[in-house]
């Protein structure tokens, strides 16, 4: 059997007419409220180490569940936490049976500080829930320990993170999201691995470029693509490799990555060959989550606005590209992670809401 299909509506504002406006204006100017969480750090397997930010009912930015009182970590300013996990935070889990909680794997250059992060997070634990965001390496404010960083292709880092909390709250009814680049690793990650994240009560892909190649040459050669959201990907993506580079002299070539214009001559340089992909070609075909669709079976909402300036809407999975599992959502409107609404300046309310009415129907 083939995938289910919502053709329901994102009814964003008359004053936001395309699916760039929708993208920057949720990005940069939408309403939303902010989210203090609080860190935990998490070694991985090969010596280097993710940060989880946490927030749920119970866990407090200022003190521990006994009511002691901490004081705000000042290496963690520049950041969305506030301190660090303290064991008696523990206490904030305990009765945490049933409950639901969600974890979410950012974007591109994401975080726990980015607008729809904070969105998400504040809306699911208004309602009870558990809310993590999981950083991929280098994304949470702090350079990671090694030369490799985080791709979209990651499945092992995935199931790390997911096995991770599965052992810490093994009685909680555990959720996924993924956000763009977060939402193909997710995806792939659960097509690759479906008997091992079966335990997943249900998952949602949000603005996910499925077909990387497709996405890569969107961003790399369109006009807005290649001077508007590139450079400004780049230029935090450049910094951190010329951070690596001097600390791991002889693995970057320098030289070529101040010459780094688009994001397919950046994989070519240093994602591809660093994560064990021949050029940027093979690193986005072969790591590209769409041809596993058919092998999901936790399920699973798939969002993708048909307007958005990332992902070409020929590239988007048809019904029978996907399992019976999954839910394709594909309104007109929306643009790429933007989904505002409202009256000006709109909010970011709709996205969370379109999760949880999926989450719950399935409860």
């Amino acid at each position: 059997m083939n995938a289910q299909f919502d053709p329901s509506v994102c009814p964003t504002p008359w004053w936001l007419p395309n699916g760039h406006t929708q993208t920057i204006w949720g990005a940069a100017g939408a309403r939303f409220h902010r989210v203090a969480f609080v860190r935990e750090r998490v070694r991985t397997p090969d010596g280097d180490f993710i940060d989880l930010d946490w927030t749920a009912p119970g866990l407090f930015t200022d003190r521990t569940a006994d009511n002691r009182k901490i004081d705000p970590a000042p290496l963690l300013s520049h950041t969305a936490a506030r301190r660090w996990l303290d064991p008696l935070d523990q206490q904030a889990f305990g009765n945490a049976h049933d409950n639901s909680a969600l974890v979410l794997f950012h974007g591109l250059e994401g975080s726990s500080r980015s607008r729809y992060a904070q969105s998400i997070a504040h809306y699911f634990r208004a309602r009870g829930w558990i809310v993590v965001v999981a950083h991929f390496r280098g994304c949470s404010g702090f350079p990671n320990r090694m030369a490799r960083a985080y791709y979209s292709g990651d499945t092992d880092e995935v199931r790390f993170i997911l096995s991770t909390l599965k052992d810490k709250l093994p009685n909680v009814k555990w959720h996924a999201a993924g956000v763009s680049l977060g939402g193909n690793a997710l995806m792939k990650c659960l097509g690759d691995y479906p008997d091992t994240t079966a335990w997943l009560r249900a998952c949602a892909a949000i603005s996910v470029p499925l077909d990387l190649v497709a996405a890569g040459n969107a961003l790399s050669r369109t006009p807005m693509g290649r001077h508007v959201y590139s450079r400004y990907f780049l230029k935090s993506m450049v910094t951190k490799i010329r951070e690596k580079a001097q600390r791991f002299p002889g693995t970057i070539d320098t030289f070529k990555l101040s010459q780094v214009k688009t994001i397919r001559v950046f994989d070519d340089l240093y994602t591809a060959p660093m994560h064990g992909y021949k050029n940027a070609l093979d690193y986005w075909t072969r790591a590209s989550a769409k041809p596993v669709l058919k092998s999901v079976r936790t399920p699973t909402l798939i969002l993708n606005a048909r307007n958005d300036p990332f992902i070409p809407e020929a590239s988007l999975p048809g019904t029978s590209d996907c399992s019976e599992t999954i839910l394709l959502h594909q309104p007109a409107q929306g643009g790429h992670v933007g989904f505002v609404t409202g009256t000006f300046p709109g909010n970011l309310n709709w996205l969370p809401n379109r999760m949880a009415n999926y989450f719950e129907r399935l409860t």
